[in-house]
């Protein structure tokens, strides 16, 4: 772990409590390959001040399973990504206990957030985790997962399932094998037998 980074730690249920609305940095850097977009910070990663933190959350076994790292990170490790062209932004900046509390309107002010970000660092392509968040924040209500028709300040849109262990439709395989799609669909030069470049 490089010098400086935080330790490792598991929150108690008052670092918990106090987590709600707290805000989590951004892990991003001009002409990425891939922006990675989550709904908003649960409590757990406020707490811990990292990026899909609570264990049992899928999001970086699959970055792993899908090929974009060389090795299993943990959210502690999150800046890493950026070395691999990778980072991590959220469509509601403020934590809380479940994506639901969200508003619409939070979700579609997060949408012009979201394009203010895309159009200033120029990410190749975004991944949205979560179609339902991707429906009612860019006010496209029938779109599905995948690569979208629309492009998102000249950036390819795709869409991958929400990694939470609450989302009980797609197990890790699954999810692994979605996130390669997005990977080959995202990544320039990369094939189905690459492995993520060091």
């Amino acid at each position: 772990m490089p010098v400086g980074e935080p330790k490792p730690f598991r929150p108690t249920r008052e670092q918990l409590l106090a987590a709600k609305d707290r805000l989590v940095a951004d892990v991003i850097a001009p002409d990425l390959d891939v922006l990675f977009v989550g709904i908003n910070p649960g409590l757990y990663s406020a707490a811990i001040g990292h990026h899909f933190g609570r264990p049992g959350n899928r999001f970086w076994p699959s970055l792993y399973l899908g090929g974009f790292t060389p090795r299993l990170l943990t959210p502690f490790e999150e800046r890493e990504l950026l070395h691999w062209r990778l980072g991590i932004t959220n469509l509601v900046a403020r934590a809380s206990a479940r994506a639901d509390e969200l508003s619409e309107r939070e979700l579609i002010a997060g949408a012009a957030v979201l394009r203010d970000k895309v159009r200033h660092y120029r990410p190749r392509g975004v991944a949205i985790l979560g179609v339902t968040a991707y429906r009612t924040a860019l006010q496209q209500p029938s779109a599905v997962l995948g690569l979208q028709p629309e492009l998102l300040e000249q950036a390819k849109v795709w869409i991958l399932p929400n990694p939470s262990g609450l989302n009980a439709h797609y197990n890790q395989q699954q999810l692994g094998q979605l996130f390669a799609e997005c990977r080959l669909a995202l990544v320039p030069g990369t094939s189905s037998t690459q492995e993520a470049s060091q």
